[in-house]
């Protein structure tokens, strides 16, 4: 991830399906949107915690899909992190993509870990969604949170032992939100309220 003052930081959302909702998102959030053709979404593939070597084709379809899929869980993860209940409309597209069918891997002569090829965006929205299901339904499905900060919406799983993760990335928001805290007990309080030094003890222009 890229801060607004252009410095890197890595931010690990703790699942594959978390890691859609970083493209984009409903709402205000169509703003940060990346999937804009086909080849984005490939690009994201490469880039996500899947194992390489995927050879992935995506129609335009899929692309909006994908879309689809990426704020009905960015909408479920946020109400999963606020304790609301969850949309039958959101999960209603999860189950729809998850009922198509998955990426499959397969093990290579070399004992490697590969694809199956002819994987498709189809393919690919059926594995998120899974992860998505694993994800709600398991043991860390009680730990999706939103970022701390109070202008962060990065969602994320906390998968520490402690379960005490509350920053997208501590050298990102936990370090500004620190700094923020910080300045604000030490700011200098004004020890009179009244905002006029001199105010005049008569204030009627006609006595």
């Amino acid at each position: 991830m890229v801060s607004r003052d252009g410095k890197p930081y890595r931010f690990d959302p703790g699942a594959l399906c978390l890691e859609l909702t970083v493209t984009g998102g409903p709402g205000a959030f169509a703003r940060y949107e990346v999937l804009h053709e086909p080849a984005d979404l490939i690009a994201w593939a490469g880039r996500s915690r899947l194992p390489d070597g995927l050879d992935l084709t995506v129609c335009a379809d899929e692309l909006e899909r994908a879309r689809t899929l990426r704020d009905a869980l960015f909408l479920i993860a946020a109400d999963r992190a606020h304790g609301r209940p969850l949309r039958a409309a959101d999960l209603d597209v999860v189950n729809a993509a998850a009922a198509g069918p998955p990426l499959v891997a397969r093990i290579a002569p070399d004992g490697s870990r590969g694809w199956a090829p002819g994987a498709t965006g189809t393919h690919l929205l059926s594995t998120v969604a899974r992860d998505a299901i694993d994800l709600f339904t398991g043991r860390y499905g009680h730990r999706v949170r939103e970022c701390g900060a109070h202008n962060c919406h990065l969602l994320f799983v906390d998968t520490s032992r402690p379960g005490r993760r509350r920053w997208c990335a501590m050298e990102h928001c936990g370090n500004r939100e620190k700094a923020r805290t910080h300045r604000a007990r030490h700011a200098p309080t004004n020890p009179n309220p009244n905002p006029n030094p001199n105010p005049d003890p008569n204030p009627n222009p006609n006595p």
